[in-house]
């Protein structure tokens, strides 16, 4: 049975010629109206960042944590102790959910914040906005080109505000080497050179918790979710990013992160081929993802392969060496985006161009604006750019404008993600068919 407010908004949109049922939306929102949050997964990235990072903004922009769901009860006692004890939610108006569907159920939620397991994010998402509900999901969107191409079109297909856990894209530093590599004065992109690495054998390992937690605790079957039936097995559902298909561990990580730079600065949607190589080379620990990667890409124009650039991306695990470290480079020098800085560093002497009849194009020594340094190392925490990242969601949830990171961008790295560990896992080249939208290996 409806209620007055019920049948009010129904009626209006029946007289616009629009009809959804109750599943179909979330409530229509007045300006001045709380937004409503449900938690879709009590994670350790959205403990230590996320919900500090809404926490934040929530004042100035009324929003509300009002529920969670998590498939272990542990979790779900843990969240509301922590949102509560935080203040950050109202205890009597706090829900702890066995899973997505009870959480959904609840039609006064307007939005949720998605921090599952890597390859749960797109199944989840999809069936946040098809409840319609607005999106905030961490990356990496998807880790199967099936579920990319359903996440994608579920979104698409709702039109609901979804954002995509690529933070730097939101993060002045980086808007600002986007502007200028598009301004045309840093010249063409002739390569670029990504490291991320740490010495961590701890890292991505729960080994107290996989001692604690037990199958009837939690439900094994819908954490599987599409991917293979299998026994029990408390190291893949608390240690998943260790293990595929689950997780494709460093890409889908890691490399997200920095691949999705690329698209932007560049306009590319894809590389047109990835090599990959790596392996287990230290942490002997049953995993199965590797633990050193490097991959090589080749972007341009589909349509002329004269054309276009090469992307290096490198990742170990077992030594720190040169850390997180993003460079892009022209004839006339570099983009150092630890240092924010732009320098003639390895440009086109004048020497050598004269030598050739050519002109020298050294680019000058600046800094990209008068931005603060941005975090940008493995261990964001708090950091400034997820702060800035989910203010913008938020801020799109009330304009319905999109966001700096739309779903359209985390298909697009996934793609990226999904050629490179195929091209690791088969040792062979992996191109994008862009006719198919799908992966070819050669």
């Amino acid at each position: 049975m409806q209620n007055r407010r019920d049948f009010i908004k129904s009626s209006a949109l029946a007289g616009l010629g629009m009809s959804f049922s109750a599943s179909s939306y979330a409530r229509i929102l007045g300006a001045n109206e709380r937004v409503r949050v449900g938690v879709i997964g009590f994670s350790d990235r959205f403990r230590q960042s996320l919900a500090p990072a809404f926490a934040g903004h929530s004042k100035e922009m009324n929003f509300a944590f009002v529920g969670v769901s998590d498939l272990w009860s542990r979790r779900r006692d843990e969240a509301k102790a922590f949102l509560t004890g935080k203040g950050w939610a109202d205890a009597g108006n706090f829900s702890m959910n066995r899973n997505n569907d009870e959480l959904l159920d609840r039609k006064d939620i307007d939005a949720v914040i998605i921090s599952t397991a890597d390859f749960q994010h797109a199944i989840h998402c999809a069936e946040a906005v098809e409840a319609g509900r607005d999106v905030y999901v961490e990356k990496p969107f998807a880790e199967s080109m099936e579920d990319a191409r359903k996440a994608l079109k579920a979104v698409e297909k709702s039109k609901k505000i979804v954002q995509v856990g690529s933070q730097r894209r939101s993060a002045p530093n980086y808007h600002a080497a986007n502007e200028y590599i598009k301004s045309g004065k840093f010249g063409d992109v002739s390569m670029v050179e990504m490291t991320w690495n740490v010495n961590q054998p701890g890292r991505w390992r729960r080994p107290k918790l996989v001692s604690e937690i037990r199958q009837e605790d939690t439900d094994w079957k819908r954490f599987l979710m599409n991917r293979p039936a299998e026994a029990w097995d408390p190291r893949k559902y608390l240690e998943y990013r260790l293990f595929y298909p689950y997780s494709s561990g460093i890409p889908g990580q890691w490399m997200s992160h920095q691949i999705d730079t690329v698209h932007w600065f560049s306009g590319y949607d894809h590389p047109r081929s990835v090599v990959a190589n790596g392996g287990v080379y230290v942490w002997k620990d049953g995993r199965v993802n590797p633990d050193t990667f490097t991959a090589v890409f080749d972007y341009g124009p589909d349509n002329d392969k004269a054309k276009g650039f090469q992307v290096l991306y490198s990742s170990r695990m077992h030594n720190e060496a040169g850390g997180t470290k993003e460079y892009y480079y022209s004839n006339g020098g570099m983009i150092n985006l630890d240092t924010n800085k732009i320098t003639p560093e390895g440009g086109l002497e004048e020497r050598y161009a004269k030598e050739m009849g050519m002109k020298a194009n050294l680019l000058p020594t600046m800094s990209l604006g008068e931005t603060a340094r941005m975090e940008t190392g493995a261990n964001t925490g708090g950091d400034p750019m997820t702060s800035l990242h989910m203010r913008n969601w938020m801020e799109c949830v009330r304009s319905r404008n999109e966001p700096n990171a739309p779903a359209r961008v985390g298909f697009n790295h996934s793609v990226a993600n999904i050629m490179a560990t195929k091209a690791y896992q088969t040792g062979r080249r992996v191109t994008w068919d862009s006719q198919k939208s799908d992966i070819v290996v050669s």
